[in-house]
């Protein structure tokens, strides 16, 4: 079943495939990958504004706000699969490709921005709000230490 736990339960699963495959040197990232990890970051703004993620201290109504940045993740994933010509997979109830590439991180991360992206619709549309704890997980996996705003201390391959 696809719910925000499973997907973000197993978009860990994928980034982490990837990082232990990088490290233990099955995965080295050519100059094409290290670039489009860079060109992400430099494309999805932090969500924190420079404090441990989640910043449960906020007001509620700018929390929700991050929804969208959440979703901008989505955007900037799909641009660069394409670019890189890597195809983004569906990763709940899968396990990560083996042997483990770009498309592995991508697809795990783009699971986390896909799910923002469900949460503005909902919003808009419905005016339904994610729950609290929902938007918390996601920007954790995002942003702060040992997350994806984290990517190149994770790759000792630059």
């Amino acid at each position: 079943m696809d719910t925000s736990t499973a997907r973000l339960d197993d978009a860990w699963e994928w980034w982490t495939a990837s990082v232990e495959e990088a490290r233990e040197g099955r995965w080295v990232r050519d100059a094409v990958e290290r670039q489009v990890m860079a060109d992400i970051m430099a494309a999805t703004n932090a969500l924190h504004g420079g404090r441990p993620a989640p910043s449960t201290e906020d007001a509620w109504h700018v929390r929700i706000g991050r929804i969208g940045r959440i979703a901008n993740w989505a955007g900037g994933l799909r641009l660069a699969a394409r670019a890189g010509g890597w195809a983004l997979r569906p990763v709940v109830g899968r396990s990560p490709g083996d042997p483990v590439g770009m498309a592995e991180p991508l697809s795990g991360v783009y699971a986390i921005g896909e799910q923002g992206e469900r949460g503005m619709t909902r919003l808009l549309r419905e005016s339904r709000v994610p729950p609290e704890k929902e938007i918390a997980r996601a920007e954790a996996f995002l942003t702060g230490p040992g997350s994806v705003e984290d990517l190149e201390p994770f790759f000792y391959d630059d």
